[in-house]
């Protein structure tokens, strides 16, 4: 694929390797946090806007998917430990599992799909991130069916 532009991204993903209840103890379902996620620095930290869709998604072999919904909260920051930004997501009742998502040929090709190993920011298209809000669910998501 060419160079990235904020016009292909819907939503951007974020991954993490640790579970909801590690990564914010007491994290409930339908509860939001405000998260700081680390990014790999790249031309892709400058397409980042406060206000834009993001998740959260589990990586590795327990319950990997969609694991929370939100959005981008502030700017990223490219503090000393290298580049973050925060993000405000709210944790699904029910996470989207990655086999699941796998089954729709519109997500199939995500990237997180084809490069499971690649560095934060991911990100979805239109159609793909149609494909988790078409799997979302629980109270509290009304913003994101709209």
């Amino acid at each position: 694929m060419a160079r990235l532009t904020a016009a292909d991204v819907a939503c951007w993903l974020l991954k993490t390797s640790t579970p909801p209840d590690e990564l914010s103890p007491g994290w409930g379902a339908g509860e939001e946090r405000l998260l700081d996620r680390c990014l790999r620095p790249s031309y892709r930290i400058g397409l980042l806007a406060p206000g834009q869709p993001c998740l959260l998604w589990l990586s590795g072999r327990h319950h990997p998917g969609v694991q929370a919904l939100g959005t981008v909260a502030g700017a990223v920051d490219d503090g000393p430990g290298g580049p973050s930004v925060p993000v405000r997501v709210r944790l699904l009742h029910e996470p989207v599992p990655r086999a699941e998502l796998l089954a729709d040929p519109a997500f199939a090709d995500a990237e997180v799909v084809r490069m499971a190993a690649g560095s934060n920011p991911s990100w979805l298209s239109a159609d793909q991130f149609a494909a988790v809000l078409a799997r979302a669910d629980g109270p509290g998501l009304g913003a994101w069916r709209a």
